[in-house]
């Protein structure tokens, strides 16, 4: 991503404060600390592996229904 889309705020001595970034970008990042945060926890870290080596699984309509949604 170039660094122009990312837009810095600086406060009245022009130290920068914050940032504004695109959406996108925010949500990968997002994502990414959702990750890192499942990941610290052994069991979880543990179930997604498993998941990420299955190779089936079962259409949306048939989960939303055996979870009663």
């Amino acid at each position: 991503m170039p660094e122009a889309e990312i837009q810095y705020v600086s406060n009245e001595n022009g130290e920068p404060t914050a940032v504004i970034v695109p959406i996108s970008l925010w949500r990968d990042i997002e994502s990414e600390r959702e990750t890192a945060h499942l990941l610290k926890s052994e069991t979880m870290k543990r179930r997604l592996l498993e998941a990420k080596k299955r190779q089936q699984g079962i259409p949306l309509d048939e989960a939303i229904a055996k979870l009663g949604i």
